[in-house]
């Protein structure tokens, strides 16, 4: 078992006076050669489970110290930094904490995941003037999370062998995070040393046939159930508006751009094989008034991906934030300048102020800021008919029997359906979230179950496969680029014009000529065509195999741990028997969530009911934990279970979710004062 000590690394951290060991161009490139002779017998692949693993944010670092002062970043001094770290501060991950976690891993959850995607930030913070990183100890941090890897889901008789893609008992997907380079945030257009470094990091991970790219751009796919279901692994520091030594992604010179148009290919080849995908990065699109992780062109051209590619992509996952919490990208947000098929409303350029982008500044009060503004947003939601059904469960194998049955009986619910975007709300993208082990909060994991409804003779990728497509099949490209319609163009302008002609008719007249109609503007870039209208709703939308089912979060109380290696009597001889990891919360039956699943329809309606700021008592849910005390008002006699159906009464599905957003270390009155 891979157990570093902290001396070790330290020696290790400590020699940053030797240039790195970076490989040079071209190192690793060579498809591997395999004598067949060496190679062991495999065991037959295992059935799938259901579940995948997310980790991310880890940030081991090896100066920290047990018995330091959390304001010297846990470095020097003394103070109350425990065994597992200092909860709730600036520090980072000690490496008992490394070790612990994966050990937890190993035995709780090795056996029942189908795969894991680690969202990057596998390094410390460059956070302590006095221990300047360096190249080489950013990379040997992340070869100690390989190695942690390797411990925890590898195997044992296929390490050592020739082949470096059996290594593993389920396969593993890394992406790059903003402190995983150096200096932070800063990734330069590729092949540069950071994509050759990783490469051979990562050389367990990158399938073969797609090192070239992966050397180019840090990005890459991989096959996790094979013709299934597909990881891509997305470098988001090039969508990351806090890189300033790129520039969006709309200039054809910009590895943004390059990036989204292999993500456009791929994503197509997908589409062509029947498979689906999950795409994981580090920095999340977040996008409200304060906060904007992403370049705007960078968002704009997601947003549109993610529409257009919705019969393909399942969900998005993301870390770097700290917080559990999920966003929604809207296709109105689309602000392009000209006509996309399978998008009919079009609106003039956001009036949006600058948004604040600086990585740095995301502290407690701007978590707080943000939350709040996400919430201000989902109070503008849509909200479903009273007496209506407002889950996905509407129109369950029938759509567009549902819709139409629907809104003969009740336009209200018609028109709240266009307004969401149909029965299955593709007006909406989702990307998630998850806090990190890093102890800003308390550490945590995250496990995803989905269906696998029908791939009972499925199983787990047993290495790192995944052919890409190539951008000269002409048949691809056939299949991704818009045909753009002028004659539909202006055929539309008309129709939305028609109710204006009567009123200016007489200035018509007047006219001495006709003004010749403007040509359409037309876009600078492919752009991809939506899902047949005879394909059915994707995974990510409705039910069906490799939709999501539920998430269950997993937290370790470094406060109640460190408490009871400190009461225990013969801590010092076994402390570990101390740590673990609980469920902090599971959606599966939650009484606060009440989410049957996690398609979109049922986050849309979680966010609806958490945008608003009270709800009358027969809204509330039955559980009276749900219900906070009321504020009174007299406007009805009506009675439920003896009180006024009139009173009013706190969110606290709101609350709870607040409380989840921080691991659940935020007291209620902090809640109450920075929430509402």
């Amino acid at each position: 078992m891979v157990r570093l000590t902290t001396g070790l690394l330290l020696c290790a951290a400590c020699a940053t006076a030797a240039p790195p060991n970076i490989p040079r161009p071209g190192d690793g490139l060579q498809q591997v050669i395999v004598d067949p002779s060496t190679l062991k017998p495999q065991p037959a692949p295992r059935a799938l489970r259901g579940r995948f693993l997310h980790i991310t944010d880890i940030h081991p670092d090896p100066f920290y110290k047990s018995h330091s002062d959390p304001t010297d970043l846990c470095h020097s001094g003394k103070g109350q930094a425990g065994r597992y770290g200092a909860e709730q501060t600036d520090c980072d991950t000690p490496i008992n904490l490394v070790n612990a976690t994966f050990k937890w891993i190993k035995d709780n959850l090795k056996d029942e995941i189908d795969f894991v995607i680690w969202t990057g930030d596998s390094a410390r913070h460059d956070n302590d003037e006095r221990l300047p990183r360096s190249d080489s100890q950013v990379l040997k941090l992340n070869q100690l999370i390989v190695e942690n890897f390797v411990d925890t889901f590898g195997k044992p008789d296929n390490i050592d062998d020739p082949d470096p893609t059996n290594d593993f008992v389920v396969p593993i997907v890394p992406t790059f995070g903003n402190n995983d380079i150096l200096p932070h945030n800063i990734f330069t257009p590729g092949p540069n040393k950071w994509t050759r470094a990783y490469l051979k990091v990562w050389d367990r991970f990158v399938p073969q046939a797609q090192r070239h790219s992966f050397a180019r751009g840090g990005w890459f796919f991989t096959e996790v159930i094979p013709n299934k279901l597909a990881v891509f692994s997305l470098n988001t520091l090039y969508f990351f508006d806090s890189n300033s030594a790129v520039d969006g992604c709309d200039l054809k010179s910009e590895p943004g751009y390059e990036h989204m148009e292999w993500l456009r290919i791929q994503l197509q080849f997908l589409r062509m094989r029947g498979m689906k995908a999950i795409l994981i990065g580090h920095v999340p699109p977040a996008r409200t008034d304060s906060k904007q992780n992403w370049d705007e062109s960078c968002y704009q051209k997601y947003t549109l991906w993610l529409r257009q590619y919705r019969d393909v992509i399942i969900t998005s996952i993301f870390g770097h934030m700290n917080i559990d919490h999920f966003m929604f990208q809207d296709v109105k947000d689309l602000k392009y300048p000209f006509k996309i098929k399978g998008i009919n409303d079009r609106s003039d350029p956001a009036k949006r102020g600058r948004p604040q982008s600086s990585d740095n500044t995301f502290t407690i009060s701007a978590k707080a800021q943000y939350l709040n503004e996400l919430r201000s947003g989902w109070s503008e939601l849509p909200a479903p008919p009273a007496g209506t059904i407002s889950d996905s469960s509407m129109g369950d194998g029938d759509p567009d029997g549902a819709y139409k049955k629907s809104a003969g009986v009740n336009k209200e619910l018609e028109k709240y359906l266009k307004a969401i975007g149909g029965p299955w709300a593709e007006r909406f993208s989702l990307s998630l979230v998850s806090p990190s082990v890093v102890p800003n909060f308390f550490p945590t994991l995250r496990v995803i179950e989905y269906n696998i409804t029908g791939l009972e003779n499925d199983h787990p990728a047993e290495g790192p496969i995944g052919e890409p497509g190539e951008i000269f099949d002409i048949d691809l490209l056939e299949g991704t680029n818009i045909e753009h319609d002028d004659d539909d163009e202006e055929e539309e302008d008309d129709k939305e014009t028609d109710s204006d002609n009567g009123a200016h008719e007489a200035k018509k007249k007047h006219r001495k000529g006709k003004k010749k109609k403007k040509k359409p503007k037309k876009p600078s870039f492919p752009v991809p065509k939506p899902p047949s209208k005879t394909s059915p709703p994707g995974p990510g939308f409705s039910p069906q195999p490799l939709s999501l089912l539920s998430l269950t979060q997993y937290y370790a109380n470094l406060t109640q741990i460190h408490k009871q290696i400190r009461s225990d009597q013969n801590h010092k001889h076994d402390p570990e028997k101390h740590f673990k990891y609980k469920v902090e919360y599971t959606t599966n039956n939650d009484k606060y969530y009440q989410m049957k699943d996690l398609t979109l329809r049922s986050w849309l309606d979680l966010a609806e009911r958490m945008g608003r700021h009270s709800l009358k008592i027969k809204d509330q849910a039955e559980d009276p934990e749900l219900v906070e005390q009321p504020q009174h008002e007299t406007e009805s006699t009506d009675e439920v279970d003896g009180r006024p159906t009139t009173q009013k009464v706190k969110n606290r599905l709101w609350k709870e979710f607040v409380k989840r957003a921080f691991v659940h270390t935020k007291p209620d009155e902090e809640i109450d004062q920075d929430f509402g």
